[in-house]
């Protein structure tokens, strides 16, 4: 770590001289003095900066949006002193809550603490400052804004479809290689059947993986395709995505559509064209971002051109500044860039990738401008021990198997799954109150329970205990890996939280909400187009997924719709899961038959068993969609408007709440993903159903895509892109990237159970049954299940922390 040869821009004794000596407003430097006063160490590193890069990588808990907004904020009041300096500020974050948040921050401490006025600043999403840049060019970025129309592809997309079936038609050949995949014997039903997981799953997969990935990275179709002539798999992986690829961008062309890396890409050209680029720059004095371990290449690039500024560097030659004898690509930028790569869990779904802020970490390290945050205030000190040891134990354990696997230790510490960062209490006198707080019993409890329901026993029996006499005085959460597993707690939780007088408040239901024009649309173009597979399956889907059919192989069934939904008398007779499906659809059709166009989606929504807001939801769409077909009162109207809400995303769910407060507020318990829970903390925080099938997890090739092979398309190419990304020799093999592919997951799960652990203050509950569902969606199919590796490390690293059941059982 560099922090102890940190040579900090402006130190004690030179801002003490400032104030005799330069400041032309004493009372300005005396409050700027007192900000920096008021910080930890590496908060202080920030707001110490003047010019030039600047890492600060940032432990859990560290304070570092505090840090940033006082750093911001003394940033821009230096700006006082250069009165013919008109350049602003951009502080650039990941979401625009993020963002909301850090400018009512700096917004504060310019006002309250520097009595300044609360402006030379802007606070931008990375997709908001690239729009800004390509709507004030437009002629350079070639984007007409009022023309265009803006999506986010996913793999359910009808502009992916398209892409897909058009590609299918240009590309017979390399179809047909995939429909035979390693074995086939041609039978007609089996033939329906890749058909139908090709067209719907595998194809669209890829399409969606490669777009994200390569888009956001710069990459063109054509570049793609040459990248694809290195490879020698048997079905050309590459060359099959640039063509799904190419496909999509002519079709997203044709219809002025854009997506969110189209914006990156837009702003971009923008900064190509000297003259814009030199009055953007002359804008701006520094950028300074957060989150900077989610950003791609293409946002990295972006940002780096913008604090390019070498006037301003001259400007401010005679700033103190460290030496720096090993001068790189980054010296000459006024760019300050706060994250914790321990925290990246967005790198398997998303084009983020946190190798590139541990570069950029390394390279401010070699010229001695890297910082870390590593005092946190947040937990108490067994919650931080824990998380510190589940640290170090999963990288030891992560470079032990890859030293077996590989006869030899890998030289790039880039790639294991944390970067070794301790957590550190604060110290005393430390400006944030109840810092590291003393612990609720133990701090940090571990329980095996025998089964889920018995977690359930022993979490109530907890939450009970600890929201006591007054439920209003603390908050908690309880952190599950997938939305299923809330559900179902959510259910058997209800009765005891209604008891007890305790909110419980499952923050899936309003996602869930999110999706009904989604599920909607699908049973309407099936009750539109019954005889169509691709149809059928996404109506399935949708009943699947609200768990009125059981889970099954619906490719099977959706290959051929008429004999699913009227078998013949000579048909082989339907399993009852297959008939219980083929039921519910064809009361679906005679609804279709019976009733007024205007009532179908509140009978969709009562069929699909929507709770009440749910329902309040599919009343609004109802609204909606009827107030827009009302001069063309048709199923296509129909259709038509509900496809423009579902691909433009302009539909918002009915919410009561407006705060991301409601989360954690006091007297409540929260169940939410843990995904959703960075950034938040609680008193009380549980985690149950630590299994090693859910973290790490494993790739598991769904069935029905198996006759292609032990490995999906879609994460072999997201893997050799990288690999070309990341500048390595040659392009891996399939078998090679598989690998790299899993790798990939096992890290950023272990960093998601890092992230939940740290969200705790008083409390870590955790607990593995030894029996659980195989998958959730079949929650009372229980059997044996292995906790997750880490989950019996703790335990022996902290036996006093293992709470006997047995002992509990008796007292009871």
């Amino acid at each position: 770590m560099s922090d102890p040869k940190f040579t900090a821009p402006v130190v004690q004794e030179l801002l003490d001289s400032e104030l005799s000596e330069r400041s032309p407003i004493p009372s300005l430097q005396e409050k700027i003095l007192a900000i920096r006063n008021s910080l930890r160490p590496g908060q202080q590193q920030m707001a110490d900066w003047q010019s030039g890069p600047l890492a600060i990588s940032a432990v859990p808990g560290a304070g570092k949006s505090t840090g940033m907004a006082a750093a911001a904020a003394i940033a821009i009041a230096r700006q006082y002193e250069r009165p013919s300096s008109r350049r602003q500020l951009v502080v650039v974050t990941f979401t625009r809550s993020a963002a909301a948040n850090i400018k009512a921050k700096i917004r504060k401490f310019l006002r309250d603490d520097l009595s300044l006025p609360q402006t030379g600043f802007f606070v931008y999403t990375l997709h908001g400052l690239a729009l800004n840049i390509a709507n004030r060019h437009s002629d350079l970025s070639g984007l007409q804004l009022e023309n265009v129309i803006l999506i986010t592809p996913t793999q359910s997309h009808r502009f992916i479809r398209t892409a897909v079936e058009q590609w299918i038609v240009n590309n017979p050949d390399v179809y047909l290689r995939l429909l035979e995949g390693h074995q086939f014997d041609g039978e007609e039903t089996e033939r329906l059947r890749r058909q139908s997981v090709l067209r719907t799953e595998v194809l669209p997969e890829l399409a969606n993986t490669v777009i994200h990935e390569a888009k956001s990275s710069g990459i063109s179709p054509e570049l793609l395709r040459e990248w694809s002539k290195q490879t020698t798999d048997e079905y050309a992986i590459l060359s099959v995505a640039a063509g799904l690829y190419e496909q999509y961008q002519n079709l997203m062309r044709s219809r002025d559509f854009i997506d969110y890396d189209d914006m990156i890409l837009a702003a971009l050209r923008v900064l190509e064209n000297d003259s814009a680029r030199h009055i953007e720059q002359n804008q701006i004095f520094a950028v300074f971002e957060d989150e900077a371990q989610d950003s791609s290449p293409l946002q990295t690039q972006l940002l780096e051109i913008l604090a390019s500024n070498r006037e301003y560097q001259r400007e401010n030659s005679s700033l103190p500044t460290p030496n720096s004898p090993l001068p790189t690509q980054h010296s000459a930028l006024n760019l300050v860039r706060v994250g914790d790569p321990n925290q990246a869990i967005n790198s398997t779904f998303t084009p983020a990738d946190p190798i590139y802020f541990r570069q950029f970490c390394e390279e401010c390290d070699r010229i001695e401008r890297l910082a870390t945050m590593d005092r946190a205030g947040r937990s108490t000190r067994i919650i931080i021990e824990a998380a510190n040891f589940a640290l170090k134990w999963i990288n030891n354990q992560w470079l032990a198997t890859t030293k077996t696997n590989n006869k030899q230790q890998i030289p790039d510490n880039r790639q294991v799954p944390f970067r070794l960062q301790t957590i550190r209490p604060v110290e005393v006198g430390d400006p944030q109150a109840n810092a590291n707080p003393a612990p609720v019993g133990q701090g940090l409890e571990l329980y095996t329970p025998r089964d889920i329901h018995h977690t359930v026993e022993l979490l109530s029996q907890r939450v009970i205990e600890l929201f006591g006499e007054d439920p209003t005085k603390n908050s908690a959460a309880i952190l599950v890996r997938e939305n299923r597993q809330g559900r179902w707690l959510a259910e058997a939780l209800t009765p005891l939280c209604k008891e007890h007088k305790i909110t419980l408040y499952d923050v899936g239901e309003r996602d869930r909400r999110s999706h009904v024009p989604q599920e909607i649309l699908a049973l309407l173009q099936f009750c539109d187009r019954p005889h169509s597979p691709d149809y059928l399956k996404a109506a399935l889907e949708a009943l699947v997924q609200r768990q009125l059919i059981p889970t099954q192989d619906l490719n099977a069934l959706a290959s051929l719709p008429e004999e699913f939904l009227y078998p013949g008398p000579l048909a082989v007779p339907q399993p009852e899961t297959v008939q219980k499906a083929a039921r519910l659809c064809r009361n679906l059709l005679r609804a279709r038959l019976e009733l007024p166009l205007y009532q179908l989606i509140s009978f969709l929504a009562l069929t699909l068993n929507y709770d009440q807001a749910e329902l309040a939801t599919a009343d609004k769409l109802a609204e909606r969609v009827n107030q827009q077909i009302a001069g063309n009162s048709s199923m296509g109207g129909m259709l038509s408007a509900l496809s423009e809400i579902v691909s433009s995303e302009r539909f918002e769910p009915v919410e009561t709440e407006d705060s991301e407060e409601r989360y954690t507020r006091r007297g409540q318990l929260t169940i939410i993903t843990m995904h959703k829970a960075k950034g938040l903390d609680w008193d009380y925080v549980f985690l149950p159903f630590l299994h090693e099938n859910l973290i790490p997890g494993r790739f598991w090739v769904p069935p029905q895509s198996q006759f292609l092979g032990d490995f999906t398309l879609s994460e072999v190419a997201r893997a050799q892109i990288r690999a070309t990304l990341h500048e390595e020799s040659v392009i891996p093999d399939v078998s090679q990237a598989w690998e790299v592919a899993k790798n990939l997951k096992t890290s950023e799960e272990y960093r998601l159970l890092y992230v939940a652990m740290t969200r705790a203050k008083l409390l870590l509950w955790m607990s593995a049954a030894q029996k659980a569902p195989f998958t959730w969606s079949k929650p009372d199919n229980l059997q044996e299940q292995a906790p997750c590796p880490v989950f019996p490390a703790l335990k022996r690293q902290f036996p006093e922390c293992v709470v006997n059941l047995a002992a509990m059982s008796k007292q009871v």
